[in-house]
């Protein structure tokens, strides 16, 4: 008999509040011992993970411009909504997806 695959569910976990992650900002989170980049662009919020895959840059201290996250220290991109590289597509950050209840932001994560 077949094994059925094991299905993670997604839970939202609270961060922060809106107030406290400005327009154009980033803020670092920590979740579950993963610690995450949590951005405000324009009232959109986006989470990734805060080390650069290339040599753990702090994404945080980056640059945004629309939705292109610079890193700080050699200057990999990454799209913040799908977290892929606009340069070369086969390099990425892991995402996560976001919630706003009221003034609250959560973070999902798979968990067993």
């Amino acid at each position: 008999m077949a094994k059925e695959a094991h299905e993670r569910k997604t839970e939202f976990f609270t961060v922060a509040r809106t107030t406290e992650v400005v327009s154009g900002r980033a803020r670092v989170v920590f979740l579950r011992g993963i610690e995450i980049a949590l951005f405000n662009v324009n009232g959109d919020f986006y989470a990734v993970d805060n080390l650069c895959p290339h040599e753990g840059g702090p994404l945080a201290a980056g640059t945004v411009g629309g939705r292109v996250l610079t890193c700080p220290w050699h200057r990999w991109q990454f799209d913040l909504k799908t977290g892929c590289s606009p340069v070369n597509p086969a390099i990425s950050v892991q995402t996560y997806p976001v919630q706003i209840e009221g003034e609250r932001i959560k973070i999902g994560m798979a968990v067993d």
